[in-house]
C-alpha cells in the first residue's frame, strides 16, 4: 500500500510536535508494507541536515507553496510560512495527480492545501483522509479569535482557489476524519452528524525512553549536573505559553535555590522568541534559565533532559493532545500541565500528575512545591503515568490502527466502485441487444 500524505508545512530544523507524531506514525507503518511519500512545502535544509521522515522510510518530495496575499513584506510572508499558514501551491495539484501507485491520499493540513488534497483524491478515486492536528473546535475562544484576526494586512488573492480547490470542504467531504482528542471528536460529531470520526491518539515509543541519556545532556549541559530541572519542552510558540512561567521564574528559582528552567524547543515565532529573551533577562536569574535551541525527535540530549527533569511544564494555551505528556512519562518523569483538553483528557491530578488554571497560579505554585520539595511523591506520579503510557499508548499498536482504516477504506472504495460497475454492465449489455434486434429487423 501506497499512501500520499500532505502537509502545511516540514522543516526538521523547527521540529515540533506534530511532527514527531507522524514520524512514528511512519516508523510504525513502515514495516507493515504501507509507504509513506510526504509532501510538503519547499524550506531551507542543508545536505547535512538530518531527516526524521527519511531515516523513518518515507519518501519526501517538495512543492511550491506561497502567501496569496499581496501587501505583506517578505518578513512577514517568510512567518506566515514558518508557522505553516493557509498557503497556496499551484505545483502540489499536479504532483499529486501524477504520483503513481497511490491507495489513499492522507491530510495533515486543512485550508487550501487540505483543498487541493482532496480535489485530486476525487478525481482519481482514492480514499481521502485528514487528520486534525491543530484543534479545530476544541480551542479556547481566545485562540479563536486571534486566529480569525488577520496576521497581515494585504489584499487576499487566494480566496478564488480556495473555493476551485473546495478547501471549506475538507472535513465535510472527507472518507474520515482523525483527531486525537475525544472532546475534538465529539465536536465534529455534532458538526458532521454520519461522518466517519476516528480518535487516533500520538503514540510514543517507550522503549526509546527507557535507555540512560542522563550522561548525554549532562555532556551538552554540564551546568545542569546537581540540580532541580524544570524542563518545558516545545516550540518556542504563544501557544505553547512559555512566557506564562517565565513571568513567575523570579519566585520559583528563589523559593528553589536548586532549580533551573530549561526551555527546548525551536523558535518558530521571531516576535515572541524576543520576547522570551527579554523575560528571561528581566528575571534576573538569566545564569539559572536555559533555551537549548531544537533537538532532533530521538536524540539523546532530548531524552537525557526528560530523564533529568524534576518536573516537566506544560502551561500551553491549547493542546488537543498530550504527546508532550506520554513522552515525560515514557521518561518516568513527572508532569505539571495546564488544563487543556489534551493534557486533561491523560492526567488525573494528584494521581499520575499535576493540572493548573492558567488563572489560577497558586495551583501551579501548589505543584512546583510539590514536584521539587516532595520526590517520593514525584516519583509516584511518575510512576503512575508511566504504566498508563507503557499499556495504551506505544506507537506500534496506535500505528496498526492507521494502517487498519486504510485498508478498510481501500476496500469500501473497491467494492463501491464493483457494484457501481456491475449495474452499469446489464444496462450497457441490454442496450446493445436493443440495437441487434432493431438492426436486424
Amino acid at each position: 500500500m501506497r499512501v500520499a500524505h500532505v502537509l502545511r508545512k516540514y522543516n526538521p530544523a523547527e521540529w515540533g510536535g506534530t511532527e514527531t507524531a507522524l514520524q512514528r506514525l511512519f516508523s510504525g507503518i513502515q514495516p507493515r508494507g504501507v509507504e509513506s511519500v510526504v509532501f510538503a512545502p519547499d524550506c531551507r535544509i542543508t545536505p547535512a541536515m538530518r531527516d526524521p521522515f527519511v531515516e523513518a522510510g518515507c519518501v519526501v518530495k517538495r512543492f511550491h507553496a506561497c502567501v496569496p496575499i499581496w501587501g505583506p513584506s517578505r518578513a512577514e510572508k517568510e512567518q506566515l510560512i514558518a508557522v505553516g499558514g493557509n498557503l497556496m501551491s499551484f505545483d502540489l495539484p499536479l504532483l499529486l495527480w501524477r504520483e503513481s501507485g497511490v491507495d489513499v491520499v492522507h491530510s495533515h493540513a486543512l485550508g487550501r492545501l487540505g483543498g487541493i488534497a482532496l480535489t485530486i483524491a476525487k478525481r482519481r478515486r482514492l480514499p481521502f483522509v485528514v487528520t486534525v492536528h491543530g484543534g479545530v473546535l476544541a480551542i479556547p475562544e481566545s485562540l479563536r479569535k486571534a486566529f480569525d484576526t488577520p496576521v497581515v494586512r494585504g489584499w487576499e488573492w487566494g480566496r478564488a482557489f480556495g473555493v476551485l480547490f473546495n478547501s471549506r470542504g475538507v472535513l465535510s467531504d472527507a472518507d474520515a476524519i482523525l483527531t486525537c482528542n475525544e472532546q475534538e471528536a465529539r465536536l465534529l460529531r455534532e458538526k458532521y452528524p454520519g461522518k466517519r470520526i476516528q480518535v487516533q491518539p500520538h503514540g510514543v515509543p517507550v522503549k526509546q525512553f527507557l535507555g540512560d541519556c542522563r550522561d548525554s545532556a549532562l555532556a551538552a549541559f554540564p551546568h545542569l549536573r546537581g540540580k532541580q530541572v524544570l524542563l518545558l519542552p516545545g516550540r518556542i510558540d504563544p501557544v505553547k505559553n512559555q512566557s506564562w512561567v517565565l513571568r513567575r521564574a523570579a519566585s520559583i528559582l528563589q523559593r528553589h535555590p536548586k532549580a533551573v528552567i530549561v526551555l527546548a524547543g525551536p523558535r518558530t515565532d521571531k516576535a515572541y522568541g524576543e520576547e522570551i529573551d527579554e523575560l528571561v533577562k528581566a528575571s534576573g536569574f538569566a545564569d539559572r534559565i536555559l533555551l537549548t535551541g531544537g533537538l532532533p525527535p530521538a536524540d539523546p540530549r532530548l531524552i537525557g533532559l526528560f530523564q533529568l527533569a524534576a518536573a516537566v511544564i506544560l502551561p500551553s494555551q491549547s493542546e488537543t493532545f498530550g504527546l508532550v505528556v506520554l513522552e515525560s512519562w515514557a521518561a518516568r518523569a513527572p508532569v505539571i500541565a495546564s488544563r487543556t483538553p489534551g493534557a486533561s483528557a491523560l492526567v488525573r491530578h494528584s494521581e499520575n500528575g499535576w493540572l493548573f488554571d492558567l488563572e489560577a497560579p497558586a495551583g501551579f505554585d501548589d505543584a512546583i512545591d510539590a514536584a521539587l520539595l516532595e520526590p517520593a511523591l514525584a516519583r509516584k506520579l511518575a510512576a503512575a503515568g508511566h504504566e498508563l503510557a507503557a499499556s495504551q499508548y506505544d506507537s506500534v499498536v496506535l500505528a496498526g490502527r492507521v494502517q487498519g482504516l486504510y485498508e478498510e477504506l481501500t476496500e469500501q472504495k473497491r467494492s463501491r466502485e464493483n457494484k457501481a460497475a456491475s449495474k452499469t454492465q446489464p444496462e450497457t449489455a441490454g442496450a446493445r441487444r436493443r440495437l441487434r434486434e432493431v438492426a436486424h429487423r
